[in-house]
């Protein structure tokens, strides 16, 4: 199927047989076959090593597939071009352990350079940024620094830049690694308030208490395979 697969309803990921070996003969990722259903919530766990975040990285093109296939709503990303990886990324956001904003750049502007290096005009991106500045609840800080946030509005600010291509997809890489626990509270609320607007959110952590309280579909990866696929599961290594 071609690209504009990507705009159909049933936005589902699947990847078959996927493995990911790094020279010498390394496999970080081995065999793994998994379906993701439009608008689940997936938490990938497991201890550090086991190829949690290198699967994430192939959902979003990061890292290439060794053998196997990947599908995200019909289109074979496997081998994808360059060229075509951001018109993928505008359907997937991603959100970091480290943030990764632009520390001279005000609030509005981190979320506003998302939408201006896709060539979105002025008026679009007046429109789009307050929108997804109040969904995670930081309207009143557009004007501020990065070095003016606490470590969990930050995050926020991060997970805005993610929304403002309203992405089908949100892959959340460790998202609460560098947080407190009421941070990583409101970022796990917030995550599940983009869930309910119908978004699939893929969860990649390694935090037991986290998933625990999520009550929602948990992968658990052991030496690069799956080992347990439990809906409202429980992260039990």
């Amino acid at each position: 199927m071609g690209r504009a697969c990507l705009w159909q309803v049933d936005f589902m990921i699947l990847l078959k047989n996927i493995s990911k070996i790094y020279p010498p003969n390394i496999a970080a990722v081995r065999d793994v076959h998994l379906h993701i259903r439009p608008g689940e919530f997936v938490s990938i766990v497991g201890q550090s090593g086991t190829g949690k975040s290198t699967l994430a990285k192939m959902l979003y093109a990061e890292e290439r597939p060794t053998k196997g296939k990947i599908e995200v709503g019909g289109w074979d990303i496997t081998h994808i071009k360059n060229s075509d990886v951001p018109l993928l990324r505008r359907q997937i956001g991603v959100v970091f352990q480290d943030f990764k904003l632009l520390p001279r750049k005000t609030v509005f502007e981190n979320v506003s350079f998302a939408l201006e290096v896709s060539g979105a005009t002025n008026k679009r991106i007046k429109e789009v940024v307050p929108q997804v500045l109040k969904i995670v609840n930081l309207h009143e800080k557009g004007h501020r620094y990065p070095g003016q946030l606490s470590g969990g509005e930050q995050q926020r600010v991060s997970v805005a830049r993610a929304l403002v291509h309203r992405p089908k997809i949100l892959v959340a890489d460790e998202p609460t690694g560098n947080l407190d626990t009421f941070n990583t509270q409101e970022i796990m609320e917030l995550l599940k308030k983009i869930n309910e607007f119908g978004t699939t959110v893929v969860l990649v952590t390694h935090n037991r208490e986290v998933v625990n309280a999520l009550r929602k579909r948990v992968i658990t990866l052991s030496d690069g395979e799956i080992v347990s696929d439990v809906e409202e599961g429980r992260y039990k290594l």
